[in-house]
């Protein structure tokens, strides 16, 4: 197939790259334009009509403005960024021959906090922030160009097929995200108070995330929006341990009495200190997101890779 991904310099970009440059023609559409081994040519965003001369058969939708997780962002720059890029995006492939479009939205446009036993695809969107609200609105154009389109074809099928993907926080080689932050607290030997905290939360490792793309690549699976994660979900308490036991350490996790921390969240809230009631939530809070329809679409009862082997390899390649 060939294939255009635009952002493809970026973290999951390159990984999406490198397994699909096995099989595929790939193109990139990006801000920068690095020679990139597997990749015919990346264009720059200002160059996006010359496109039109390509042929191509799907187009991977990855460029964005990440969360930045110390909220310096405008608001304004996530909308900016992860609406009017999707509008350019989604309208040029209407209009091209490609048949796939895959659209990287995130679980945060559905849900800033989770209710219930897991996050599913039934849920109404209600997200908190710019990002998440960013990347609902990115969605909703998406599904209003289909239905204008649709309502113009009235029953006339043109092929083509559209999955917006929502996955939860994904890791892997190169990642520059939370997990980063908190391997480095682990390897300074700080101690973790809030052992006392027994939350789950889901993950997304590149390896299996990169299985699913090719599988909506190459499978009749219908269109729609799909939540992404595997298939187990990790305390932070566990995600501390496989931290230690890929670096060779004895974890750290003191068990400090939970109403006492409670405690100290809420004087940090008064007096504004690092660990306010609002971080203590973040950090124990259960996020687990159900990937029960992606497999089910893919035919598959389990993804590859297990999420303790795939946060053990994401922890050694921070190592390496």
């Amino acid at each position: 197939m060939n294939i255009l991904i635009t952002g493809i310099h970026g973290f999951v970009g390159s990984n999406v790259a490198m397994i699909l440059k096995e099989h595929h023609t790939l193109y990139g559409l990006d801000i920068v334009t690095p020679e990139k081994e597997g990749v015919v040519r990346t264009f720059l965003w200002s160059e996006l009509e010359v496109l039109c001369n390509v042929q191509f058969d799907a187009i991977i939708h990855l460029a964005g403005k990440a969360h930045d997780t110390k909220n310096q962002s405008a608001a304004q720059v996530y909308f900016d960024i992860n609406v009017g890029l999707t509008q350019k995006i989604f309208d040029f492939f209407l209009e091209s021959t490609a048949k796939k479009f895959i659209f990287f939205s995130s679980v945060k446009a559905a849900a800033d906090s989770v209710v219930g036993d897991a996050l599913r695809e039934d849920v109404i969107p209600m997200p908190l922030g710019p990002y998440g609200e960013s990347k609902i609105a990115a969605e909703n154009y998406i599904l209003d160009k289909l239905r204008i389109k649709n309502e113009k074809l009235k029953l006339h099928d043109d092929g083509k097929q559209v999955y917006i993907l929502r996955p939860c926080m994904i890791h892997g080689s190169g990642n520059k995200g939370n997990l980063n932050l908190l391997y480095n607290v682990v390897k300074k030997g700080i101690p973790w108070p809030l052992g006392d905290f027994e939350n789950k939360r889901s993950f997304t490792s590149i390896d299996n995330l990169c299985y699913v793309v090719e599988g909506l690549l190459t499978k009749n699976v219908a269109s729609g929006i799909y939540h992404m994660g595997d298939d187990e979900a990790l305390s932070t308490n566990e995600l501390i341990a496989l931290m230690c036991e890929a670096m060779g350490k004895e974890p750290h996790i003191w068990k400090v009495n939970r109403k006492m921390m409670e405690g100290c969240a809420g004087v940090g809230t008064l007096l504004h200190l690092p660990l306010n009631m609002d971080r203590l939530r973040k950090l124990t809070e259960n996020y687990v997101v159900s990937n029960e329809k992606i497999k089910a679409a893919l035919g598959i009862e389990r993804m590859p890779v297990r999420a303790a082997d795939g946060i053990l390899k994401t922890i050694r390649s921070f190592s390496n």
